[in-house]
């Protein structure tokens, strides 16, 4: 049995998938202690071709697997984990690639600490990638209080055994945020989450063609995404704080960017529509303790959602950003609290001071 399973699922991957099977090939760990299971979905770029090539000629043992395009990355994934021999697996974008000491550290750490998930720090090439939750290396953090539930990509390493045991696979059905329900579960699940800060594991790049999974889907797959990612988190987590952390994630990263300035652009069926997608998603999940962990201009907008008014939520964002905006939103609240006291709604919405 190896160390590491790296999985690459490759789509389209030319000339990026070149850099990336160089990035594992320079690993210190050592080629005798991983092996890589690439698969190709499918592509028509010559990606499946140059994976049988390297297999032929790499040190690091490696198998490939040609299928027809499974539509979306769940699927090339779930081959590779149901192939997969190594006591920790590692899921690898076939556009990104590996700081060289990458996977000695992650394992270091697993191995150390005794956890069943480790993040690596994440550096964008050519794009954005989150940074709060690289301040400080941690053998075991808090799930709840740290920022790590806001990284739920799939680009870590997860102890094998665990996702064995609870027969965790991605969902092949959802075209977005399908690894975001996988992490959650596994820092739900397993045996804590270890993160390292102090080096650069993993490189996210960018593509020319702007080819990313994470900007593809509608809006609706959004909102399908945010409804199963709550309903995880509420079956692991009873109501109470603990809940209300966690779910501040999906709230802020996935709901709250379809209520933005972009609305203001868009038609009116459209923006009832969000509406109508959200509210079963704000009765159940949107409580005073997710409300008063948001921001000020956060929150109020959330509100706005909460009690169906896109006429107050287009009021709020056409605000100027001056002092005034603040007067404007606490009055665009209170408006709220008095009807929504009228009609007995007024639950989540914390008291502006």
């Amino acid at each position: 049995m190896c160390d590491v399973s790296v999985i690459i699922g490759a789509y389209e991957a030319l000339p990026y998938l070149v850099r990336c099977l160089e990035s594992v090939e320079a690993q210190t760990i050592g080629a005798d202690r991983i092996e890589l299971i690439a698969v190709d979905d499918g592509s028509s770029d010559g990606t499946g071709e140059y994976l049988e090539e390297f297999a032929v000629r790499s040190k690091v043992p490696t198998r490939v697997v040609r299928q027809t395009n499974s539509g979306g990355p769940g699927g090339p994934r779930n081959v590779g984990l149901s192939l997969a021999r190594g006591r920790y697996v590692f899921f690898l974008d076939a556009d990104d690639y590996l700081g060289e000491e990458a996977l000695e550290r992650l394992v270091s750490m697993a191995d150390r600490a005794g956890t069943d998930v480790v993040l690596g720090r994440i550096e964008g090439v050519n794009r954005n990638a989150a940074k709060s939750m690289w301040e400080r290396s941690a053998e075991r953090a808090d799930i709840y209080a740290s920022n790590v539930k806001f990284t739920l990509s799939a680009q870590k390493l997860f102890r094998r055994e665990l996702l064995v045991r609870l027969g965790m696979r991605f969902d092949e059905t959802m075209r977005t945020g399908e690894d975001a329900l996988f992490t959650m579960e596994a820092y739900l699940r397993g045996n804590g989450v270890s993160v390292v800060a102090d080096y650069t594991c993993y490189y996210l790049v960018g593509r020319d063609d702007g080819k990313h999974v994470t900007k593809s889907g509608s809006y609706t797959l959004r909102f399908h995404s945010a409804r199963v990612l709550m309903e995880l988190i509420a079956t692991y987590e009873p109501p109470g704080a603990r809940r209300d952390q966690l779910m501040v994630r999906p709230f802020v990263v996935t709901l709250l960017p379809q209520f933005g300035p972009a609305v203001l652009r868009q038609n009116e069926e459209m923006l009832l529509h969000k509406m109508e997608l959200a509210a079963p998603l704000m009765e159940a999940y949107w409580t005073p303790g997710v409300a008063r962990r948001l921001g000020e201009g956060d929150r109020r907008r959330l509100t706005c959602v909460a009690s169906a008014r896109p006429d107050l939520l287009k009021e709020a964002l056409l605000a100027p950003q001056t002092p005034r905006k603040v007067s404007f939103a606490r009055r665009v609240v209170r408006r709220l609290r008095r009807e929504m006291r009228k009609r007995g709604q007024w639950q989540a919405v914390q008291r502006v001071k």
